[in-house]
C-alpha cells in the first residue's frame, strides 16, 4: 500500500509520516508512506493507493480529487485532531479504511 500525505511544503507532515510508519511496523503492515507538497504529487502517482490531505491545505481537496480519483486513487482530509496530536496510528487507520 502506498500513501502520500499532501501539505503545503511537504515539511509539516514529516513527524506524522514517521509515526504512521512506526504504527504500520508494529501492526505488521507493509506500507510506503511519504509526505510531499501538492506541487510534487503528480511525480508520485506510480502505485499510489491513498492521498491524505493536511487539514491546513484542505482547500486543495477538489483539485486533488479531480486529478487522482480518475486514476482510482482514494482521497481524504486528514482528521484534524489526529493531525494536531500527531497520532500516526489513527491516520494510518484512516488511510486503510479508505482502501
Amino acid at each position: 500500500m502506498k500513501i502520500i500525505l499532501v501539505c503545503s511544503a511537504g515539511m509539516s507532515t514529516s513527524m506524522l509520516v514517521k509515526k504512521m510508519r512506526t504504527a504500520a511496523e508494529e501492526r505488521g503492515i507493509k506500507v510506503n508512506i511519504d509526505a510531499v507538497p501538492e506541487s510534487q504529487l503528480k511525480n508520485n502517482l506510480e502505485g499510489l493507493d491513498v492521498v491524505l490531505i493536511g487539514p491546513q491545505v484542505r482547500y486543495l481537496e477538489k483539485k486533488i480529487r479531480e486529478f487522482v480519483e480518475p486514476k482510482n486513487i482514494k482521497v481524504d482530509i486528514i482528521d484534524s485532531m489526529a493531525y494536531g496530536m500527531v497520532q500516526g496510528d489513527k491516520v494510518l487507520e484512516q488511510a486503510i479504511n479508505l482502501k
